[in-house]
């Protein structure tokens, strides 16, 4: 952990060298994911209630798979971008180095840019907690942190399952960002919105209303199960299983001879 921390220390250095650039960078990450915002507010002005989640409910949505995603892409960008590490022959190296390989990944790259979108959920969160109608306390607290941090183990676990194919097709498939990407897009509305079949994908294939759908409504109170608010727990084991799914690849590596 100590050469990863290293890793990032060395990375920040050289961003605030182009401190000027890094900044328009953040900027622009944040005007950019603005417009989605924008988007909520319009539908809401027509309507009081989507799906039985109020705008607040739907910022909170909004919030937490922006937060999750945004720390998920920055430390794991590495893994979005396996494809090119593989091409130019820089994974061969890692392969001849004494740390594993998932660390060492994670340490190729980092992407600053996306502290914009953080930044934005922050500012959400300042905004919603205090004005909602969710009555908060020590529970529900845990709950929300709980959210983040499997939400964010999740995210990494599906870029390094994404990463995992390429040792099966030698290039990234494209169509995987349907989960990854696609699961932001859909995460920014309660996913129910979308329909029964749509909730049970990202139910039991890729577990995103698991961090999101069912402990937003236990936190909301349209659901007093205390299984949806333990259920972004299922992210451990699937941090497991991506971890398998990459070893399993890593044995079928044949060099690119770059």
């Amino acid at each position: 952990m100590k050469l990863y921390f290293k890793y990032l220390r060395a990375y920040f250095l050289s961003i605030a060298q182009y401190k000027k650039s890094a900044v328009l960078t953040i900027i622009g990450q944040f005007f950019t994911s603005l417009f989605s915002l924008i988007g909520i507010q319009f539908l809401f002005s027509n309507f009081k209630t989507v799906a039985g989640f109020t705008f607040e409910e739907i910022l909170l949505c909004y919030a937490n798979i922006m937060f999750s995603f945004s720390i998920a892409e920055f430390f794991g960008r590495g893994f979005d971008t396996f494809e090119g590490i593989m091409a130019n022959g820089q994974f061969d190296r890692m392969l001849l180095r004494p740390q594993n390989e998932i660390v060492q990944v994670l340490e190729s790259t980092f992407e600053i840019s996306r502290i914009g979108k953080l930044i934005q959920s922050l500012l959400i969160y300042l905004l919603i907690i205090p004005n909602s109608s969710i009555e908060w306390n020590v529970c529900r607290l845990l709950v929300l942190i709980e959210m983040l941090v499997c939400g964010v183990i999740l995210f990494i676990s599906l870029f390094i399952i994404y990463a995992s194919f390429c040792f099966f097709t030698t290039q990234g498939l494209e169509i995987f960002n349907i989960f990854t990407d696609g699961s932001r897009e859909f995460g920014k509305y309660p996913f129910a919105v979308y329909g029964e079949n749509v909730l049970k994908i990202f139910t039991y294939v890729v577990p995103v209303a698991c961090i999101q759908y069912y402990p937003i409504c236990f936190l909301t109170g349209k659901s007093i199960h205390i299984a949806d608010a333990l259920v972004p727990l299922v992210s451990l084991p699937y941090m497991f299983l991506a971890a398998l799914f990459w070893r399993k690849g890593v044995k079928r590596y044949k060099s690119t001879g770059s």
